[in-house]
């Protein structure tokens, strides 16, 4: 007979047989439903009883990602790649997302050549790692130039081919290499990618950020979610400072700013994002109340907390019907995943 699991004893304190379990499967689940602060509430709690569990600690790594804790992502990825804890390659793609979204391309020029010195890199995935590391080597060289300098390895990339990139994150290489090139003779195609069906929001958003930056004031067309908008990149406001996301923003800070400042930060959060992937279009309906309210009950929903719609509906002085209106949308856009590796 199968003797019974004891008890663990921590600072005097007695755990209960499987809670690092449950508290596993609890804390993927949230991050499934993109929880993403409570699955590291729990993770973090679970690693403590089982710090070398590779679900744990790679639950943990994409919670703090999603969350936008990229140091900490970055920080227990190398760890567990150090410790050799984990699928090595699946560990290795997700330390590369995290140095792409930290722009250290320096660092994932050092980890892809080590790679292939010690010749680690299976056959399938040598064309994959190899654009990963030519693009790198590119911004790597770009941040090192003093600005204004022009070398020929700046011209050599007549075309960007997005179409033709197998991967969300190869596209994503090619438009950050953008950033410190003249955007003109690309436009064409940058003006292509911002009108197919296929092309990522997110991918969009940034060719739309630089085709501001560099001030291209012609009129273009973008399509997102089968909708057309027909914009000029200048006199777009900025992403960080659209004015209906800081209208909503300000209603929510107003509200939650003294009560429940950690409340209002995770909104923001989600705020931020759902922003970000649809800019620079705007949704029905109109009124930031309903929005504002919508984001309010996801995210307690998210956190785990039980609360009538009805109320809050009634809190914000807003009808039921406008605020199930936004919460469509945004549940539609919160389902368009971030490029990853």
């Amino acid at each position: 007979m199968k003797k019974r699991e004891r008890a663990k004893r921590k600072d005097n304190i007695i755990f209960l047989p499987g809670l690092e379990k449950r508290l596993t499967d609890k804390g993927l689940e949230n991050l499934q439903n993109k929880r993403y602060q409570e699955a590291i509430t729990l993770l973090e709690e679970a690693r403590e009883h089982d710090p070398e569990n590779s679900d744990i600690l790679v639950g943990l790594v994409l919670a703090y990602f999603e969350a936008g804790a990229y140091i900490k992502a970055k920080d227990l990825a190398n760890e567990m790649l150090l410790k050799g804890i984990g699928d090595y390659f699946h560990l290795v793609d997700l330390y590369l997302t995290i140095l792409i979204q930290l722009h250290e391309y320096q660092e994932i020029v050092s980890t892809i050549e080590a790679l292939f010195d010690e010749m680690e890199i299976p056959p399938d995935r040598h064309d994959h790692f190899l654009t990963i590391l030519q693009f790198s080597k590119r911004m790597a060289d770009n941040n090192q130039q003093d600005s204004g300098e022009d070398t020929e390895e700046d011209t050599d990339l007549k075309e960007l081919n997005l179409a033709s990139l197998k991967s969300l994150n190869e596209q994503m290489l090619v438009i950050s290499n953008l950033a410190e090139k003249n955007i003109r003779p690309y436009i064409e195609e940058i003006k292509e990618y911002l009108t197919s069906d296929t092309g990522h929001p997110f991918l969009k958003t940034m060719l739309l950020s630089l085709l501001k930056e560099q001030e291209y004031d012609k009129e273009i067309m973008v399509k997102k979610f089968s909708e057309d908008l027909y914009i000029v990149p200048t006199e777009l406001p900025d992403i960080q400072t659209q004015p209906r996301m800081q209208e909503i923003e300000n209603l929510l800070e107003k509200r939650l700013e003294n009560s429940d400042p950690s409340l209002f930060e995770h909104i923001k959060g989600m705020i931020e994002r759902i922003f970000f992937i649809s800019y620079p279009f705007e949704f029905k309906p109109k009124e930031s109340l309903a929005w504002a309210c919508a984001f309010h009950f996801l995210v307690l929903g998210y956190l785990g907390a039980d609360y009538d719609l009805n109320a809050l509906a009634n809190e914000y002085e807003i009808s039921p019907e406008k605020i199930e209106q936004a919460l469509s949308k945004i549940r539609e856009l919160e389902e368009i995943s971030y490029p990853n590796i």
